[in-house]
């Protein structure tokens, strides 16, 4: 369950992802333009302390693309390569946007979503002391191999940060497409996390999973 608070982010994620996606090799697009929000979804982080979410992109006309993000109120000891930027949270306080890739906490729920299928988080609005249901913008699944035991995943060993990004820790490879539709050759002995939203009716590969 993913508690969202009704709030402000200064700079706004969007402007955030504007500056940095067109430094990514894997962007496709126009610079300068605004980032426009597709869809998203999010996963839980079991202790509680890191924001997960995954925002589909894009700019003016051009792909959508996945960018997975983690918000944390402290730095990620040697992730500086993986800072999108530092946002105040009216709310929460300051706080440090990532590209989640980079992040363990984001590796350990994305490979528990593709491996035992635990799905999206259920989100939900703080409001007065209750919670307020937040319906999804866009329904992920996995398809391929059935539920199996989900390795424990301590560190990011070594990112490659291409389309599709992988992610190599100490228990499971991860691989994270970047821009969505585009043509790609995906495991057949592997399951593999797919995503459909409003404009997308027919399921596209989102991420897949192996144990090392």
């Amino acid at each position: 369950m993913a508690l969202l608070h009704r709030a402000e982010l200064r700079p706004t994620k969007f402007e955030l992802l504007a500056a940095w996606m067109p430094g990514r090799e894997w962007f496709h697009g126009r610079v300068g333009r605004t980032v426009d929000r597709v869809a998203a979804y999010r996963f839980d982080d079991p202790a509680g302390q890191v924001g997960i979410e995954t925002l589909l992109v894009r700019t003016g006309e051009g792909p959508v693309h996945q960018v997975p993000l983690t918000y944390r109120d402290a730095p990620i000891e040697g992730a500086d390569g993986h800072l999108i930027g530092v946002a105040d949270h009216t709310v929460l306080g300051r706080r440090w946007v990532y590209d989640a890739i980079g992040d363990p906490v984001y590796a350990a729920a994305l490979a528990s979503a593709v491996l035992a299928g635990t799905g999206q988080a259920s989100e939900y609005f703080e409001s007065d002391g209750g919670r307020e249901y937040r319906a999804p913008s866009m329904t992920v699944a996995v398809v391929g191999a059935g539920p199996a035991a989900v390795p424990q995943v301590g560190a990011v060993l070594r990112v490659v940060d291409a389309d599709p990004a992988v992610v190599v820790t100490d228990a499971v490879e991860l691989t994270v497409c970047r821009r969505l539709g585009a043509d790609r050759s995906l495991p057949a002995d592997a399951p593999v996390l797919t995503g459909t939203w409003d404009g997308q009716p027919t399921a596209l590969a989102l991420a897949y999973a192996s144990p090392r």
